[in-house]
């Protein structure tokens, strides 16, 4: 969650778990290892492809999911930090 407090956009890669349900364009609440929470944004993917490329590098979301909408999970300009 580092990532997030310096600006970044949430990338697969810096996600570990996802909970609840969530269309494309939903908003959503990120938590850090803690439990608290850190930010919410919009969701560039639903939950079921989220948890199809968590964890895994930006470049392998085509690959995973058989297209690339967005390489991040959230993008910065769409998330707000708490």
């Amino acid at each position: 969650m580092l990532a997030l407090r310096q600006g970044r956009s949430l990338l697969p890669v810096g996600v570990k778990a996802v909970q609840g349900g969530f269309r494309r364009g939903e908003m959503v609440v990120c938590v850090g290892p803690d439990g608290r929470e850190v930010a919410r944004g919009l969701a560039n993917y639903s939950v079921a492809e989220t948890q199809r490329i968590l964890g895994r590098p930006s470049d392998e979301i085509e690959k995973l999911l058989g297209y690339v909408d967005e390489p991040e999970l959230i993008h910065r300009d769409n998330m707000i930090l708490v």
